[in-house]
C-alpha cells in the first residue's frame, strides 16, 4: 500500500508534498516557469517521463492545472488555489534551508548554478545593447556564455558566435555563495576567487547585473579562509 495509511493531515499532505521532485516542481511553477521544457531544465536531473508522471499526479490531486499553451501546441502548468497555498510551504522550506543547512561539495553543480543565474537575471539591470560574458569555472571543462541583453538574455553552452566582452574565471563554490547571498562579489574578487578579463565597465558592474537568490536575505554570511581554501561561517 502506498502512502502512510494514516488520516492525520500531516501524513496525507506528506504523501503529496514529500514525494521526490514534487517540491522542486512547485518551486519552478511558482517562479513563473509554466512550460514542460522550462520545468525540466530547472530540475536538471529528472527524466522527462518522471516529470510527466509527477505533473499528472499533482493535477489529479488538484495542486496544479493545465491550460492551453497560448504560444503554440501543448499545455502549460499553473498552480491552483490549493497549489498556491502549498507553495507557501516551499518558501518557508527555502528560508529554513538557507538559514540552517550548509553547502557541501555534492551541491555544487555548475549547470544548476548557471541556469539559476540566467533565470534570475533582472532585465532592468542589463544593458540595452548585447554584451557577451564567458564563464570559465575552475575544474569544469564546459564553458558558458551569458548573453546580457535587456530584451532577450540567453544562456549558451557552446560558442554563440559573438565577440566575448568579458571573461569571468571563478570557482563554482565562490559563485554559488555569492548567488546565495552568503558572500559579496567584492570579497570574492578581493580573495582572488573571482577574476574578470575584458570590458572594465562590464566587470566593474558585475555586482549590479549578477543576480542573487530570492532567499539571500536569510543567508548566513561566510568568510574565505585563504590558508585552508575553504569557507567558514562568520561568528555573530
Amino acid at each position: 500500500m502506498s502512502g502512510y495509511g494514516q488520516f492525520c493531515p500531516v501524513a496525507r499532505a506528506s504523501e503529496i508534498f514529500a514525494e521526490r521532485w514534487t517540491p522542486l516542481i512547485l518551486r519552478e511553477i511558482r517562479t513563473d516557469h509554466h512550460h514542460f521544457s522550462e520545468i525540466l531544465k530547472g530540475l536538471h536531473r529528472v527524466s522527462p517521463s518522471v516529470l510527466g508522471q509527477r505533473l499528472r499526479s499533482l493535477e489529479r490531486v488538484g495542486v496544479i492545472e493545465t491550460r492551453p499553451n497560448p504560444s503554440g501546441r501543448g499545455s502549460t502548468y499553473h498552480l491552483t488555489e490549493a497549489g498556491t497555498q502549498l507553495a507557501e510551504v516551499i518558501q518557508a522550506l527555502g528560508v529554513w534551508g538557507q538559514r540552517w543547512l550548509e553547502v557541501g561539495p555534492e551541491h555544487l553543480d555548475p549547470d544548476v548554478l548557471m541556469w539559476q543565474v540566467f533565470k534570475h537575471l533582472d532585465p532592468t539591470r542589463l544593458p540595452a545593447a548585447r554584451r557577451v560574458v564567458r564563464f570559465e569555472l575552475h575544474g569544469v571543462k564546459r564553458r558558458y556564455w551569458l548573453i546580457l541583453q535587456r530584451e532577450d538574455p540567453d544562456l549558451c553552452y557552446s560558442n554563440p558566435g559573438f565577440d566575448t566582452d568579458l571573461v569571468v574565471r571563478a570557482g563554482v563554490e565562490a559563485l554559488v555563495r555569492v548567488y546565495l547571498g552568503q558572500w559579496s562579489l567584492a570579497d570574492a574578487v578581493r580573495c582572488g576567487q573571482v577574476e574578470t578579463e575584458g570590458s572594465r565597465e562590464l566587470g566593474r558592474g558585475m555586482a549590479e547585473w549578477f543576480p542573487r537568490s530570492g532567499f539571500a536575505p536569510h543567508a548566513q554570511p561566510v568568510s574565505f579562509d585563504g590558508s585552508t581554501k575553504s569557507f567558514v561561517l562568520r561568528s555573530a
